[in-house]
């Protein structure tokens, strides 16, 4: 905790100032006497613990204390959510996704977790969702309205993507939005612009790069240039033993893919296999952090940790109130104790 005024805590000499009045106050003899003919009347009145009578001024003393604290308008650090605060999910949908060495599907799995963490993420944190393949695109802009986002993260399983996988150009997109969040829509996304803390992007990918303008660590360095941590997730167990035939391969049905052994038929397939090396660099480079799920699980984990903690920050707020608040019960507890313990005649 941290005083905006520290020199008025001089006030909380009026606290011992009030202990000596006090005592001077009991050390006074009574100027006249009072005779009693009924002694169990003078019994009643003088009875009772002895420590009662230093309850009420304890409390009376504490809330004095406690209003010389608030003079000096104290303020603590906290966890807080920022409105402009964006996370942008960057979720790859090419036909590798559909794999099931992540059960149900790494597709599935990658869903269930991007839930988690809208269920996580504070309530004023715009979200955005941005889907890719050999193209990336903005599915979802970011909004406060996370429902509306997890309708879209669920879309993203019936949607037919042909094959590739465009880290670099995805991460770029997801730059952009998050820029556009932070500064406008109004105003450019340059990569000159900064977004100040404000912006992270949460990027899952089961492949490598193979297709795209912009290689993944030039992606990455839009990223850093912008001031944009990536934290990435590697989705996918590596040498399961299978392969995905190109688009212009035969074999391919409509829409789809079709999944061979390295030993089958066709001359060019892309491997199933996660780059994690790929994304470990780009998120050192831009100083998020690096999972590797192999399982469902680890997916929920790392967005579940994830949704804990990105979009809040380290901020000092003034708690002035808090204390007039506290005084403020003492004073009626100290009152009330007072009314209720004091020696009545019968």
């Amino acid at each position: 905790m941290s005083l905006t005024s520290p020199y008025l805590l001089l006030t909380l000499l009026a606290v011992p100032a009030a202990v000596g009045l006090y005592a001077l106050a009991g050390r006074r003899r009574m100027r006249y006497a009072v005779r009693y003919t009924n002694v169990d009347v003078l019994a009643a009145v003088a009875g009772g613990r002895e420590w009662r009578r230093y309850v009420a001024p304890a409390l009376f003393l504490l809330a004095l204390a406690t209003l010389c604290v608030a003079v000096t308008r104290p303020r603590v650090t906290s966890t807080v959510t920022s409105n402009k605060a964006t996370v942008v999910l960057v979720l790859d949908i090419s036909g590798s996704m559909h794999t099931t060495d992540v059960k149900p599907s790494r597709l599935a799995a990658a869903q269930k977790a991007m839930h988690l963490f809208l269920d996580r993420a504070p309530k004023r944190l715009k979200v955005g969702l941005v889907l890719f393949a050999a193209d990336a695109e903005v599915s979802t802009p970011p909004t406060t309205d996370h429902a509306l986002v997890a309708q879209a993260v669920d879309a993203a399983g019936d949607l037919q993507s042909f094959g590739g996988t465009a880290i670099g150009d995805a991460i770029a997109v997801a730059v952009r939005v998050g820029l556009q969040s932070v500064n406008g829509e109004r105003q450019p996304a340059a990569v000159t612009q900064r977004a100040k803390g404000l912006v992270s992007i949460l990027f899952l990918s089961d492949g490598r790069q193979n297709r795209g303008h912009l290689k993944p660590l030039q992606g990455a360095a839009r990223a850093r240039d912008a001031g944009i941590p990536v934290y990435t997730v590697a989705l996918g167990t590596s040498g399961a033993g299978y392969s995905l035939t190109l688009p212009n391969q035969p074999g391919v049905f409509s829409g789809g893919f079709t999944m061979i052994s390295p030993n089958g038929p066709f001359p060019s397939y892309a491997s199933l296999d996660p780059d994690p090396q790929t994304l470990r660099k780009i998120a050192k480079l831009t100083g998020g952090q690096f999972f590797r799920a192999k399982t469902a699980g680890a997916a929920q984990a790392a967005y579940a940790k994830l949704g804990s903690s990105i979009g809040r920050t380290r901020a000092r707020s003034e708690v002035t109130s808090d204390f007039l608040a506290g005084a403020l019960v003492l004073l009626v507890l100290g009152g009330g104790i007072s009314a209720l313990w004091s020696p009545r005649l019968p």
